[in-house]
């Protein structure tokens, strides 16, 4: 860890594991642990099981992610579900591309440990492969119980869904929750310089191309996210 830069820099780029907390098998930020059991409990009495499917990923981890997929070693999908043929795209269009569904190394959400995909493990079985994908938590999918329950409960435990809608940069990921006031905190951190120094010092494939497009990748895909609901 580099030791001349704040804690709180290391923090939302993924570079510091500091403000997490051991939970459930997983990771959160120490600040929101209690509201998320809240939400839990309530979501139990409810007749969901609601569980963590994923929370924190650190800057290595999503950038194995991320440089799998421009590689091609792991499949990238459009909106309809269907696999892309990276061969096609230039380096900047494969970011897009990426972006749809998988964060930038340092601007993910999931760094902050406030954010997490949930599912209701109730509803499958135990060998059920999760997909993470729209079909299960739409109409007829085995979540959306549970999805309706959230879009009329999240904000009364202090939680939201930044992939709500459609916004024209990440796809909506109604899996996807966040806790509105902590990741709001360490969100306001974030810059366009702080995220270019990040990436610049990186492995990351496509790496040229993000520096050179970050001003706009940044306002389409960083910053982008759906507004949260005031409760009642």
């Amino acid at each position: 860890m580099d030791v001349t830069k704040p804690t709180s820099i290391m923090c939302i780029t993924g570079q510091s594991d500091t403000h997490l907390t051991d939970i459930q098998n997983h990771r959160l930020h120490s600040a929101i642990i209690s509201d998320f059991l809240a939400l839990q409990s309530a979501a139990q009495k409810a007749g969901f099981n609601l569980t963590i499917a994923s929370s924190f990923r650190d800057f290595e981890r999503q950038s194995i992610i991320w440089n799998n997929k421009f590689l091609g070693i792991r499949p990238v999908y459009n909106k309809q579900q269907k696999v892309v043929d990276l061969t096609k795209l230039n380096d900047v269009d494969k970011c897009i591309a990426i972006m749809l569904y998988s964060a930038l190394p340092g601007a993910s959400r999931h760094h902050l440990g406030t954010d997490l995909d949930v599912f209701d493990k109730a509803a499958v079985s135990d060998d059920y492969k999760l997909q993470l994908t729209p079909d299960e938590y739409l109409q007829g999918g085995p979540f959306a119980p549970l999805s309706n329950w959230l879009d009329t409960n999240l904000v009364k435990f202090g939680f939201y869904r930044p992939y709500q809608h459609d916004l024209g940069g990440v796809a909506p990921e109604l899996w996807h929750i966040s806790h509105i006031k902590q990741s709001q905190l360490l969100v306001n951190k974030l810059s366009e310089q702080v995220l270019f120094e990040c990436i610049k010092n990186s492995e990351l494939q496509g790496k040229q191309a993000i520096l050179d497009n970050l001003p706009a990748i940044y306002k389409r895909f960083v910053t982008n996210v759906s507004p949260h609901l005031k409760e009642g």
